[in-house]
């Protein structure tokens, strides 16, 4: 499907999952997550963490961003290898389109659910959840409030709580400065070889930073033991081998996706439901590794 903005001539494809409709909807209506993919994704992006949510009642609209998607990478890069050219696909301009096909989304859902068309009717357009992998987490804190020099960022109050894949800490200036009006619900997944994909020095260290460079309260960070980047697109097959991988990474895959898939269901139930019972597993998550780990703070 198509989101249409005339204002921008801009058309959003998205993909949209919604629950079983035997599953009753909660109080207020049912509770919408977005999800942006990483440079040169597609609406097929996030579609394991996508369908793990709406089978837990959740709407899901995958997002595809004109200018960095697939499209998009294969006009400017000779493959995935070429960090030249992937840069050039990943620019301030690009993040900043990003930012805005989210804010249009949002006002699109509101137009819709007061429409009442189509099911519409049936979401809460407020209270939403945001989520994103590696330029999609870049997207994904930029709507959470972070500052960029030069910019004073987003500030979208109809977004309550958050999930960074693969976030990384800002390339310039004071990450906690960056940060610091980010004071919503973060959660924060990465691996040990969540490596650098463009060269910008996104390494494992500087994507386990960004928890500690958050304002305290709030926030999560689920570090996985042998788990790389691709880990983390919720994608599986021939879609997560675009980049060279670990054999380990490949093989604990499975293992990695049931627990992220658990631990982000919780995470929504918990900031988006007010689930008590999803908060309560979150103190103490099932199926970690013993190389795993959690922290909250």
């Amino acid at each position: 499907m198509l989101f249409r903005s005339p204002k921008r001539q801009r058309a959003i494809p998205l993909r949209l999952r919604w629950p079983n409709q035997t599953l009753a909807a909660p109080t207020g209506g049912r509770r919408v997550v977005l999800f942006s993919h990483g440079l040169g994704g597609t609406v097929a992006g996030g579609e394991v963490w996508g369908q793990a949510w709406s089978e837990a009642g959740f709407v899901v609209l995958h997002l595809q961003h004109p200018g960095s998607d697939l499209m998009a990478v294969r006009s400017q890069a000779r493959d995935f290898g070429d960090q030249r050219g992937l840069q050039r696909a990943a620019g301030p301009e690009q993040l900043l389109a990003r930012l805005q096909d989210v804010t249009f989304v949002l006002d699109e859902l509101a137009r819709r659910h007061a429409a009442g068309t189509n099911r519409w009717n049936e979401i809460q357009p407020t209270g939403v959840g945001m989520s994103g992998h590696s330029f999609g987490a870049h997207t994904t804190l930029g709507m959470a409030g972070q500052r960029y020099p030069g910019h004073p960022g987003f500030d979208e109050p109809r977004i309550a709580a958050f999930i960074a894949f693969s976030p990384t800490l800002p390339a310039r200036g004071d990450a906690v400065q960056a940060f610091e009006r980010m004071t919503r619900p973060m959660l924060c997944l990465t691996g040990t070889r969540d490596d650098d994909v463009l060269g910008i020095g996104a390494t494992p260290d500087r994507r386990i930073g960004v928890f500690a460079a958050l304002p305290p309260g709030r926030k999560a960070q689920l570090v996985l033991e042998y788990a790389d980047h691709m880990t983390f697109a919720g994608q599986t097959g021939r879609a997560v081998e675009i980049l060279p991988r670990h054999s380990t990474s490949r093989a604990l895959q499975p293992q990695h996706h049931t627990v992220v898939a658990d631990i982000t269901t919780d995470w929504w139930r918990a900031h988006l439901m007010g689930d008590a019972q999803a908060l309560q597993r979150l103190s103490k998550p099932s199926g970690l590794a013993p190389g795993d780990h959690w922290q909250v703070g």
